[in-house]
């Protein structure tokens, strides 16, 4: 027994003293105090250079519970200008391992956040007497523009699941919670330091450990650089005053995108500091929405936007060729069924029907690819038609680098067995081919789409961020994904989309500096129809592709086009004219009213 008791004793002792290091770590804390040195995150730019998000000094003041003796509170207060009331909150929401589940009374907590220089200045001069306290240095996040909200994203304070799943942060730190700031949040946060100080019996700092040599250096986040153009940026932002919608534009030979705009926004200082969490709150509970970033999130029915798709298949299909017309006298109308359209010549060929948005001849065009003898059945063709929406980045997610991008939808033929027991045709789905019923797409699906019809037949992958310091990015980006669509296709459908401009539904695009392709769309909805518009210039070469959405906007013609113009103008040109300002200046002004049932 003498013998057992033994063995048990050592093995135990072997275990404290060699296994674990928990007795190691208590001691070294009753004689270092290790002080974390927080990195520069990086700082971000726009395509041309200018500065868009940059750091400033700030301090968090931490509280060790077991060290805090006669507090003056009411001193205290003072000094970082918050009342008793406040105080008491704070250190009940301090103690209280429900809301704080790492706290412990012998460890530092945070008690006030992203202090400002001038805040902390006063402080700092009475801090010798608030013992238990002391300040920890970090920075918060200042904006130069009040536009980009959505794009550029926010910090807050780390949750306990992040810090469970990422052992590089701790209580008190600041992560990317939307936008750039979350996507890139590896390459901008940098890598944290580290200081070691030797404290003596008393729990009073002496000196550095060893002088410093076993200290880390924090080292920098990286800078990124945006293929946004900030100019462009506050103009559709302005442009979409008082108005809900969207609108993207993307360099079709890069996959940049050049600007992200949804409306309604918000400053984004709104969200920096320590009332970042009233003001959030706050902005959630407006009906209009404005943290919802519209542009990768919002589904829309494209409405005639869709029909440049139609064509694409259509022809490649051999269902139509440009040759192949059909009548339109009021619309489309088989039986019971009509879809209406627009007065314009009848009868109309592809390249005219696009210009022209005709529903009846893309309507003919799907009841005849739906119901061609070249398939086995219905279902069968609507695979097919749904392959190629798949293969132009319709249906699923495209991957653009940033959060909460949504999918849309483009229905298959499982989707209307289903609904109809397996009894549907081409009547039965005959908004496909305007734009309407099941289908949906994302702003930034659209314009992606007109970006690929720009490349004649592919696209890269749509990415915000142009650049990170001393990273190759073409790794993630720079490859072409080619749509199974022969590119004459796609040259017959740009061809359309420049006679719309030139004699169509979109002249008031055009313009005599560069040669403007584009389509409009008016998407039916319950209240006002929705206007759209995608388009892109120069007609060679083009060095922009865009879309524009405007919920309960109307026609494609009042909102769409002559935002997409002056959108297209500032880019190319570098400025508006001053005919442009005027017209900029009316679209800004012009107020569109949500009723209770569109809201």
């Amino acid at each position: 027994m003498v013998i057992v008791v033994v063995a048990i004793y050592i093995v135990r002792l072997f275990s404290l003293q060699v296994l674990s290091d928990k007795y190691k770590s208590s001691a070294d804390n009753n004689a270092f105090l290790n002080k974390t040195i927080y990195p520069s995150r990086g700082v971000i730019y726009d395509r041309n250079s200018n500065l868009l998000v940059y750091n400033q000094p700030s301090y968090d003041i931490t509280v060790v519970m077991s060290e805090v003796s006669n507090l003056d509170t009411l001193d205290f207060c003072e000094s970082l200008g918050i009342s008793k009331e406040y105080f008491d909150k704070r250190m009940a929401y301090v103690k209280n391992q429900r809301y704080n589940p790492g706290y412990s009374r012998y460890t530092k907590q945070i008690f006030l956040s992203q202090l400002t220089i001038e805040e902390f200045a006063l402080f700092q001069e009475k801090m010798y007497r608030y013992r238990g306290f002391s300040a920890q240095r970090k920075t918060f996040r200042l904006y130069e523009y009040p536009v980009a909200a959505h794009l550029l994203g926010d910090l807050g304070e780390v949750s306990r699941n992040e810090i469970n799943s990422d052992p590089y942060y701790s209580q008190g730190d600041y992560i990317g919670k939307q936008g750039v700031e979350k996507q890139y949040e590896v390459y901008l946060r940098g890598e944290k330091g580290n200081e070691i100080f030797l404290k003596d019996a008393h729990g009073r700092i002496q000196e550095k450990y060893l002088d410093g040599a076993k200290d880390i250096n924090a080292i920098s986040g990286k800078d990124l650089t945006l293929g946004i153009d900030i100019n462009l940026q506050m103009l559709g932002e302005r442009l979409l005053s008082n108005k809900i919608g969207a609108i993207v534009a993307i360099e079709p030979s890069t996959g940049e995108v050049l600007c992200m705009v949804s409306s309604p926004s918000y400053n984004p200082l709104e969200l920096v500091g320590r009332h970042r969490g009233e003001h959030h709150d706050s902005l959630s509970k407006k009906w209009s929405k404005p943290l919802f970033n519209r542009a990768i999130m919002g589904i829309y029915p494209p409405g005639s936007t869709f029909k440049t798709t139609q064509a694409l298949i259509f022809l490649q299909e051999n269902i139509v060729t440009t040759k192949t017309v059909f009548p339109c006298t009021g619309g489309f109308v088989v039986g019971r069924l009509k879809v209406g359209c627009h007065e314009h010549s009848s009868p109309v060929d592809l390249i005219s029907s696009i210009a022209t948005s005709c529903n009846s001849y893309f309507c003919w065009g799907y009841y005849r690819m739906i119901g061609a003898e070249k398939y086995k059945s219905p279902q069968e063709a609507l695979t097919i038609w749904k392959d190629y929406m798949v293969d132009m980045g319709f249906g699923y997610t495209l991957g653009i680098d940033l959060p909460g991008e949504k999918r849309g939808m483009i229905p298959n033929a499982d989707y209307y067995d289903k609904i109809y027991s397996g009894r549907w045709n081409g009547l039965t789905t005959i908004s496909n081919a305007i734009g309407q019923g099941e289908v949906t797409l994302t702003p930034l699906q659209m314009a992606n789409l007109v970006a690929t019809i720009a490349n004649r037949g592919y696209f890269i992958t749509p990415h915000v961020v142009k650049s990170i310091q001393d990273y190759n990015i073409d790794t993630l980006y720079a490859y072409n994904r080619r749509v199974d669509i022969d590119s004459i296709n796609y040259e017959y459908v740009v061809e359309g989309m420049r006679l719309s401009v030139v004699n169509g539904t979109c002249r008031a695009a055009n313009t005599s500096d560069y040669e403007v392709c584009g389509k409009t769309g008016t998407a039916q909805n319950r209240g006002k129809d929705h206007s759209a518009f995608i388009g892109f210039a120069p007609k060679d070469n083009p060095k922009i592709a865009i879309a524009v959405y405007v919920e309960n906007g109307g026609f494609g013609a009042t909102f769409g086009v002559p935002i997409g113009a002056l959108m297209m103008e500032q880019y190319i040109n570098g400025f508006l004219s001053d005919a442009s300002i005027l017209k900029a200046n009316d679209i800004q002004n012009r107020i569109i009213h949500y009723d209770e049932e569109e809201r």
